[in-house]
């Protein structure tokens, strides 16, 4: 029961992130880079901290939990600062591939590397028990990654010109894959950043933290980190392309407009790293679900995000047999998720 209710809150977490660049439709004028900024105040700094707050147990200050753990907080920093730009490229992705085969490409090729290379510095033997099932159930996932991402394929042969750049603005199928499979090498590093800041969740909850929240320090450490990375290049973005005055050279209904849709995205976004810290509470330590707890985040976010993809019509003007495709994929990552189960 508690697996279910672990995989359940995952799934709630992953459901908001996925729906997180709804919300950029709302937003009006701004360039992109200035959006992504605003967003990654509430997404990375804002949210994370008021999270981290759940954890401090009494006659304790969130300065002593994140600065426990021998170093612990630095190495977690700067696994956020490479994840940065992960997620910086991540929102590239979105912009040239769209929501669904943009986050499929990303987000599997960041399953993979975020799952399995943590087990591999762990010294887990992938190929006997526990380990096994683990490399079995990534690369059942990445099979329906690949599945969903041959749909993609056939989207784009499938539509012409107009209807591209109808459902996605900036439709660039080459320059947008490069984008998105660097976005999955760079974004797995979120889960190196979550086991480097181990020690600092065990101190916390050797403090008196309830083990619900004692993984939320961690993230925000890790957040930060990404947003250093981001805010560095989207003030370049604003000075190179003369956007500064996107924040205050618009009206200000238009202001307070992309202001809320830009928290609202930044809430959805952390949805998802708020849930895997609560979803892993309830799943048993040193189990195969919660070595495969990353993979089973992104799945569920792929799957979510092509449910979008479709809500948004994305796929508007392709060929049943292509949805089919699309649909066998998403078949696929949901048995991976219950493969481990299984065996």
């Amino acid at each position: 029961m508690n697996t279910l209710i672990g995989l359940l809150i995952i799934a709630i977490g992953s459901l908001g992130q996925s729906s997180s660049y709804v919300p950029i439709k709302k937003v009006k004028t701004w360039a992109w880079e200035s959006f992504w900024l605003v967003q990654g105040i509430f997404a990375w700094l804002v949210f994370p901290y008021l999270g981290a707050l759940l954890a401090i147990p009494d006659g304790h200050t969130l300065t002593e939990i994140l600065s426990s753990g021998d170093g612990a907080a630095w190495k977690a920093m700067f696994f956020g600062a490479l994840w940065g730009v992960g997620g910086l490229t991540f929102g590239l992705s979105m912009r040239y591939l769209g929501v669904a085969l943009g986050q499929s490409i990303a987000l599997g090729t960041c399953s993979a590397f975020g799952t399995l290379i943590p087990a591999l510095m762990t010294g887990t033997d992938l190929f006997h028990g526990a380990g096994l099932v683990l490399l079995i159930g990534v690369s059942i996932a990445i099979a329906g990654i690949a599945v969903i991402g041959y749909a993609g394929s056939l989207r784009a042969k499938n539509m012409t010109d107009e209807q591209k750049k109808a459902a996605v603005k900036d439709f660039a199928l080459g320059k947008g894959l490069l984008v998105a499979i660097l976005a999955g090498v760079m974004s797995a590093c979120f889960s190196l950043g979550l086991e480097a800041a181990e020690p600092i969740k065990v101190a916390a909850q050797a403090m008196g933290a309830e083990a619900l929240y004692a993984g939320l320090p961690a993230i925000l450490l890790i957040t930060f980190g990404g947003f250093i990375t981001n805010a560095v290049y989207c003030i370049f973005q604003n000075i190179k392309n003369k956007t500064l005055k996107d924040y205050f050279g618009v009206s200000g209904a238009v202001f307070t407009n992309n202001v809320l849709f830009s928290a609202l995205a930044g809430v959805l976004w952390y949805s998802q790293f708020f849930g895997l810290a609560l979803g892993k509470s309830f799943l048993t330590e040193g189990s195969v679900m919660m070595a495969f707890s990353w993979s089973i985040l992104m799945s569920l976010n792929i799957t979510f995000s092509n449910v979008w993809g479709i809500i948004l019509k994305e796929w508007k003007g392709v060929k049943n047999a292509t949805i089919g495709v699309l649909i066998l994929g998403m078949a696929i990552l949901i048995f991976s998720l219950i493969l481990p189960n299984l065996l």
